[in-house]
């Protein structure tokens, strides 16, 4: 518990003198004002559910905001309890639709307005994320504008997990904390018992394969990488395999799965060259578009995903796994009220 005290102007540093004005003690005495640091979590409409099982590990409720949409679609945002000197975290994951960006920064600027200590961004899936560079003549890098939108609202941090670039940190003037899913995808993972001497992690392309090489070494896996070629957005094809899948468990690890091409594709390679089943593992199921009906015809055995994102009921399926990110999200949030590493969380 940390304690502020108002002092009068002029006063000494050690207390013994006394200044003048709002906190004076003078020639009418009172005791300094103290105010009590407090935690709250409160959660936009993107992933409740999220929220609430971060909230219940931190052994609390959710705080009580109220958002409604207009028929207009603008959005009005209220905090309905007293946040003064609070430090408040505010969870809103900001995949599609775009309202869900707009939520965040409205409920950021609310909090700042009715004077929170301090105000965090927990976007546990940061949409926009693939748009980290300027790729092609006269585009925008999307990433650092959703990064400056949340820092001039008034954010003081930024917490997230599994981004699809952490080059994002750098484009923030603001802590950015940025998690892992490995903490429980792995415990996932081991439950599938396989064994490490006739399995392989395949990374679905290159930009997946540090994150896949950190799999195998831990779980002591081969590993594969698939050489892919974009001819389109969301579209994508083999072009080269290295390594080898015969008679193989495999495992496809990556950061998410959007329309599934790039996964069913890695899944259709694994089996054509010999490997026994195939899994998928993932951090965020976006499963947007063609995803549900491609997965279901796929070579994929399983799915095993975490809760970044509400998944509605018409796109779980029954090989789905998903795990949640609650206790990690919680365990980050109360280290950072309590001032001590979040990067210790991941020394294993």
């Amino acid at each position: 518990l940390k304690l502020n005290t108002i002092k009068g102007i002029g006063a000494s540093s050690n207390g013994r003198t006394p200044g003048f004005g709002p906190g004076s003690w003078g020639s009418s005495p009172y005791a300094p004002a103290i105010m009590d640091r407090k935690l709250k979590i409160f959660s936009g409409r993107s992933n409740q559910v999220l929220g609430e099982r971060i909230a219940k590990s931190l052994g609390q409720d959710l705080g009580n905001l109220s958002i409604k949409t207009f028929s207009d679609g603008e959005l009005w945002i209220k905090f309905e309890e007293n946040i003064r000197g609070n430090d408040v975290f505010i969870i809103q994951p900001t995949n599609s639709p775009g309202d869900n960006i707009i939520e965040l920064v409205l409920t950021i600027d609310a909090a700042v307005r009715a004077s929170a200590k301090t105000v965090t961004a927990v976007i546990p899936y940061f949409g926009y994320g693939r748009q980290d560079r300027k790729d092609n003549p006269r585009v925008p890098i999307s990433s650092r504008v959703m990064v400056d939108l949340i820092t001039a609202t008034g954010a003081d941090r930024i917490i997230t997990m599994d981004l699809h670039s952490t080059q994002i940190q750098g484009f923030a003037t603001i802590p950015f904390d940025h998690l892992y899913s490995r903490m429980v995808l792995l415990d996932a993972i081991k439950d599938l018992d396989f064994d490490p001497k006739s399995s392989a992690v395949l990374s679905p392309d290159v930009g997946s394969a540090r994150m896949s090489q950190a799999y195998a070494k831990r779980l002591g896996m081969h590993f594969a990488l698939i050489d892919k070629r974009r001819y389109a957005p969301n579209k994508a094809e083999v072009a080269h395999l290295i390594g080898d899948l015969k008679d193989k468990d495999v495992l496809i690890i990556d950061d998410m799965i959007d329309t599934a091409g790039t996964t069913v594709n890695a899944a259709s390679t694994a089996i054509d060259n010999g490997a026994n089943s195939v899994t998928a593992v993932a951090t965020h199921a976006i499963l947007s578009g063609p995803a549900i009906d491609r997965i279901k015809n796929s070579k994929i055995k399983q799915l095993i995903v975490t809760d970044t994102v509400s998944i509605t009921e018409d796109k779980i399926l029954d090989n789905m796994k998903i795990v949640t990110v609650a206790e990690v999200f919680a365990e980050a949030i109360e280290r950072i009220f309590n001032g001590e590493s979040v990067s210790a969380l991941f020394e294993f």
